[in-house]
């Protein structure tokens, strides 16, 4: 039916009744007439239910819902089951922005779900998303690119492109087949003291070498003091045995103090021989003695240490490379974990985009030709934005009406909004799905007319 009057003729007022009675709200700062203490809303429907309700400005507002004749246990819970807020203003709906509108469109969709199943379907409780939504507007924040499954991996997988990078880096500076264990093991101790073993065996045979080749210089030189000695003594004694036989005619007085003196200088001389020729041998002796320590070095030539010399070098070179191939191992333990995690991810970010399709396949879907990508609603493969304007308004209609065994009633507040061909359509929607509809009119005339469609 259409209420139809001119402005202030009481048509809106009458919506707004209904309205109160429905959801106990009202947009009116004013709701009991002036002078009046109380104002009551009764409606009847036919198909048993009974709502009153009495709005009073000096005591408490009474309220009464029965069905059937029987009081109805907690009414507002009630009310609210059998209606959806947009019934009581359906093409409110076409000036919505196009996210309320798929809100809208996706609470529809009646699948079962609870915390339990989210928890079964990803191990958790995805904690950034927001539950109060329907199923499918969750499952998109679960795999949205603002999730945190999305931005962990993308987290994850950047670490996986550095710790990648720094290993080919590591890789690029260790020799190739490097066998780290083998170069842990290995020790160059040994090697430096074989090292140092034959320098200092080469430095034996070096000075053996000098002092075996200048030997007979050293016995020639021996000699030669012994001789220039000997010869020295024979000329002292000899000029003093001259001196002495003139002073023995010079001085007869002292003829038998140096007879005696010259007896006893054949002895004293063959003593002192003997003290040069005991230090000669004592010296010959000494230095065979230390010629001698070194004759296991005679004919032995020094050997080459530059192969050790090399081999401990490149030993250094390769033990140099343990520490980083260790931490190459590291980066690589730390990549597969990393590249787990990121599949974890992956197969949740997956699951949450492939779970709609299970959903729509198995739930009831109240409009024709609604499909859903990517979280959002199409209707017949397009965006509500690129319906006509006659689609949207049989898309109100149907999300309007979403719960079917509920109250079949429509209110329309200023149908004169809208074209003609869309007011009748708009009627011919809900005469076709059965709907009773209350709409308001606004026109020229001063009555208020009740016209029945």
């Amino acid at each position: 039916m259409e209420l139809r009057g001119t402005n202030g003729a009481g048509k809106t007022s009458v919506i707004d009744a209904i309205r109160l009675a429905l959801t106990n709200k009202s947009n009116r700062d004013l709701i009991v007439r002036n002078g009046e203490t109380e104002g009551e809303i009764l409606i009847e429907t036919d198909n048993g239910l009974r709502i009153n309700r009495k709005i009073r400005t000096d005591k408490a507002d009474y309220k009464s819902v029965k069905k059937d004749g029987h009081e109805v246990g907690s009414p507002e819970a009630f009310l609210r089951d059998i209606f959806t807020p947009l019934q009581l203003n359906p093409v409110e709906f076409m000036s919505w922005d196009a996210k309320k509108q798929n809100a809208a469109i996706l609470d529809m969709i009646e699948y079962p779900w609870d915390m339990n199943k989210i928890k079964g379907w990803f191990g958790e409780i995805p904690s950034w998303v927001n539950y109060e939504q329907n199923i499918l507007s969750v499952l998109n924040d679960i795999q949205s690119e603002t999730g945190e499954y999305f931005q962990n991996r993308q987290d994850i997988n950047r670490d996986i492109r550095n710790k990648r990078a720094f290993i080919e880096e590591i890789a690029a500076a260790i020799p190739e087949n490097y066998n780290v264990e083998r170069w842990e093991k290995a020790s160059t101790g040994e090697i430096y003291q074989k090292i140092e073993r034959i320098r200092k065996e080469n430095e034996e045979i070096q000075k053996a070498k000098i002092l075996l080749e200048g030997r007979d210089n050293k016995v020639r030189k021996y000699e030669a003091d012994r001789e220039i000695r000997k010869a020295a003594l024979n000329t002292e004694f000899g000029n003093r045995k001259t001196q002495i036989d003139k002073d023995i005619f010079r001085l007869q007085e002292q003829i038998r103090a140096l007879e005696t003196e010259r007896d006893g200088l054949k002895e004293k001389l063959a003593d002192k021989l003997a003290v040069v020729e005991q230090e000669y041998k004592a010296n010959i002796a000494q230095y065979d003695a230390e010629v001698e320590a070194y004759t296991e070095y005679r004919g032995k030539e020094p050997q080459d240490v530059s192969s050790l010399e090399k081999e401990v070098e490149e030993m250094e070179r390769m033990k140099s490379h343990i520490n980083e191939y260790r931490r190459m191992q590291g980066l690589q333990q730390d990549v597969e974990i990393l590249s787990d995690n990121s599949q974890h991810l992956t197969r949740l970010i997956e699951k949450a985009r492939f779970l709609p399709g299970e959903i729509l396949a198995e739930c009831k879907i109240p409009i024709k030709g609604l499909s859903i990508k990517d979280g959002v609603p199409l209707i017949n493969g397009l965006p509500i934005s690129n319906l006509s304007d006659g689609e949207k308004l049989d898309l109100c209609i149907d999300v309007a009406i979403q719960k079917p065994n509920g109250l079949q009633l429509i209110l329309i507040d200023g149908v004169e909004k809208l074209s003609k061909g869309l007011r009748d359509a708009l009627y011919r929607k809900c005469q076709a799905k059965g709907l009773q509809f209350i709409a308001t009119r606004t026109t020229d005339d001063d009555a208020f007319t009740v016209v029945t469609l």
